[in-house]
């Protein structure tokens, strides 16, 4: 592969704002994948990587300097006990899909996550509650099942978009010990220059 056809994944930054809102769009508009009804405008989403990056990574793959998907870390819940869990989100833009950069941002975040010293990786997946349907399929479940995770809980009906309910699954992948004296969790602005090189 010559280096133009290389994906490289770095971290994002507001000003990618618009690209990767390009990526999320169809997800919004033509699939139960999220549970948002309207595509966000660029000025929010552009806020929403600015906080996620004060403490997670949010990552970009992209070849040629154009993004072709995304990665980031969320808390999974706000109370100081939970500091070293996080909540995984994915989004490849449509048309490339199945060529392993799911599986790319998701080793990127994982690393960056496990310097950061997070142990506890969810992922909450909406799934079709009977069969698959034209907006859900349960390729995410697969696809984190792949990775690692493993299926510990479901909610039923518990998300409505296109005029049918859908049921929600938590799954979960543990990167390291649990210890009695657990070091504290390090922002991602401390950890990412190293993994950077910046």
């Amino acid at each position: 592969m010559e280096e133009k056809d290389a994906v490289r994944i770095r971290p994002a930054a507001p000003a990618d704002a618009g690209a990767l809102l390009a990526i999320y769009a169809p997800y919004v508009h033509e699939t139960a994948i999220t549970f948002e009804y309207e595509v966000p405008g660029e000025a929010e989403f552009a806020g929403r990587i600015e906080n996620t990056l004060k403490k997670y990574p949010y990552l970009v793959a992209e070849r040629g300097g154009e993004p072709l998907g995304y990665a980031y870390a969320g808390a999974f819940k706000d109370r100081a006990a939970y500091d070293w869990a996080v909540e995984t989100s994915v989004y490849i833009r449509w048309d490339a899909r199945h060529l392993g950069l799911g599986r790319a941002l998701y080793a990127a975040l994982e690393t960056a996550l496990a310097a950061q010293g997070i142990l506890n990786l969810n992922a909450c997946i909406a799934v079709p509650p009977t069969g698959e349907d034209e907006y859900l399929t349960h390729d995410s479940v697969a696809f984190h099942e792949r990775l690692g995770y493993a299926l510990v809980g479901q909610f039923h009906a518990c998300g409505y978009k296109f005029g049918r309910w859908y049921d929600m699954v938590w799954m979960e992948k543990f990167l390291g010990a649990h210890a009695a004296d657990q070091p504290p969790v390090r922002p991602f602005p401390e950890v990412r220059p190293a993994l950077y090189g910046e």
